[in-house]
């Protein structure tokens, strides 16, 4: 008897839906085609297993079971239990008269219990997309899959429900979420707090503007300044995730399997910090069977890199592409399988080898020869896409002892918010360009227009510090971005004034 259950196998950050059709016949065998890997090879000893101890077996004739479309690999244990149904139901164990109102998907322990799968999110939007009832998966995904709105989540601890459900008609809990309050209730509580930080109020600054205009930033200074305390906040005073961002990134988090049992919609904007001897393909993604990195990991939120000069150059010249196209494509030469990488980036190092620079009382000092080769390591067009360089000093005991609590990240999010806001409406006609970083020079020429007392502070800034050119085009789109908080809607000379001070690199005696 042939019966066809229903799966669903994730590439890139899309499901498709397998159809799993499975034959029992005169004979003996046990035959699993349609490119399956090794894990799904492996399902029949654990379905076995499970059955047994629920008091069901697999029928010692022909099973043929093939996982259409049959050209499509497939990869992974989630598929036991729609294996496992589908035997059940073709050897007429169990009665499954409406089994394709459902898609099911789990990986079975010995017992029967279930195990948590990935992806289960993209599979819940494919399943309503395609019109199915209802889909039955571990209870650990369950709240992952029920932000899905108009299709019925079941959340299956053991395979015994399943089968009560099809052959008893015992009724299954469904898991309803209520997205938007879930949502919402965890949008004001970040993790890390700037009131935690002592002192540091200029980078506190430096942070507001590049949260405000989005711009990546480098924070520059010697150990224990305070570098990724400040970098570890950043998050916290971004403007809050809207839905459909957090639904981009909760799904790119559940095809890795990121998401924390029993949760729902990620509120909280990522923060990823990768390790310095990270790989090119973990960075952006891809591999034999591509999985996104952490770029994509980190997209509506920041990517940050501790001690950049350590990271391996290649490893940063293949991150120039994704910091401009704001993606990431990944090809193959039977697919091409495109994530999202939208994120700021956050980079931070020691001025020096020894991590002290021009400090007298420095217990390690390092030569020029040295100082050169160390700084080299960082590319010209990487630092060009890097709007902010600023210097971190050590704090002085007084401010660390000091009592009083600086300002919350939540009152800095409220002005970052409202400058955003200005440049949405700003940049409204625009389809690719959301805010102040995105511009091009042409936009550039538009919205940053100066008077003649600003043209002529920025022409002596530039000659007299030996700004590069690169510098040009930067300082203006900060000064945008610090006019925004200002609420002006002209660049004005103090807003130059500042710009200018945020780039460290650029001045004669760092770089070149």
């Amino acid at each position: 008897m042939l019966k066809k259950v229903y799966g669903s196998a994730v590439f890139g950050v899309e499901a498709t839906t397998i159809t799993v059709e499975v034959n029992v016949d005169n004979g003996i065998g046990y035959h699993l085609v349609g490119l399956p890997d090794n894990a799904i090879k492996e399902s029949n000893y654990r379905i076995a297993a499970a059955l047994q101890n629920n008091g069901y077996k697999i029928p010692g004739k022909k099973i043929t079971i093939n996982m259409a479309p049959a050209d499509l690999r497939k990869e992974g244990s989630a598929y036991d239990l729609t294996l496992a149904v589908g035997i059940l139901a073709a050897s007429k164990q169990i009665q499954a008269e409406n089994l394709d109102d459902f898609l099911i998907m789990g990986e079975l322990s010995l017992d029967g219990s279930l195990q948590p799968i990935k992806g289960a999110l993209p599979i819940a939007i494919k399943a309503r997309e395609e019109g199915y009832k209802g889909f039955m998966l571990p209870s650990q995904n369950a709240k992952e899959a029920a932000i899905v709105n108009d299709l019925k989540v079941y959340g299956i601890d053991n395979i015994k429900q399943v089968i009560n459900y099809f052959d008893k008609g015992e009724a299954l809990e469904q898991t309803i979420l209520d997205t938007r309050e879930e949502f919402y209730k965890n949008l004001d509580f970040p993790e890390f707090d700037f009131a935690d930080v002592k002192g540091q109020e200029s980078i506190k600054r430096c942070m507001e503007i590049a949260a405000a205009g989005g711009h990546n930033i480098i924070l520059i200074g010697p150990p224990g300044s305070g570098k990724t305390m400040l970098a570890k906040r950043l998050p916290s005073i971004l403007p809050p995730m809207t839905l459909h961002e957090a639904l981009e990134t909760t799904k790119i988090h559940s095809v890795v399997g990121r998401i924390k049992e029993h949760a729902g919609l990620m509120a909280q904007r990522p923060f990823r910090s990768p390790h310095h001897t990270i790989s090119d393909v973990a960075l952006v993604g891809g591999g034999a069977y591509p999985q996104p990195g952490e770029i994509s990991l980190s997209h509506n939120g920041v990517l940050f890199l501790d001690e950049l000069p350590e990271f391996k150059r290649s490893v940063l010249e293949v991150m120039r592409q994704p910091l401009e196209d704001r993606e990431v494509t990944i090809s193959r030469a039977k697919f091409t399988v495109t994530y999202p990488s939208s994120f700021m980036l956050v980079a931070s190092m020691n001025p020096s080898p020894g991590g002290y620079f021009n400090d007298p009382n420095a217990p390690v000092t390092s030569s020029p020869a040295e100082m050169q080769r160390y700084l080299s390591k960082i590319s010209g067009p990487l630092l060009d896409r890097i709007d902010i360089h600023i210097e971190v000093t050590p704090v002085p005991f007084e401010k660390l002892a000091d009592n009083h609590k600086g300002e919350s990240s939540i009152d800095i999010r409220k002005r970052v918010t409202v400058a955003r806001e200005i440049q949405t409406e700003r940049f409204k006609e625009l389809e690719n360009v959301h805010y102040n970083v995105q511009m091009n020079t042409k936009q550039i020429r538009e919205y940053c227009q100066l008077d003649n007392a600003s043209l002529d502070l920025l022409k002596s800034a530039m000659e007299r510090l030996n700004l590069s050119a690169r510098a040009y085009d930067r300082i203006l789109k900060v000064a945008r971005t610090i006019a925004d908080l200002d609420n002006s809607s002209q660049v004005e000379g103090n807003h130059i004034s500042e710009a200018i001070q945020y780039r460290s690199l650029d001045r004669e005696g760092w770089l070149g």
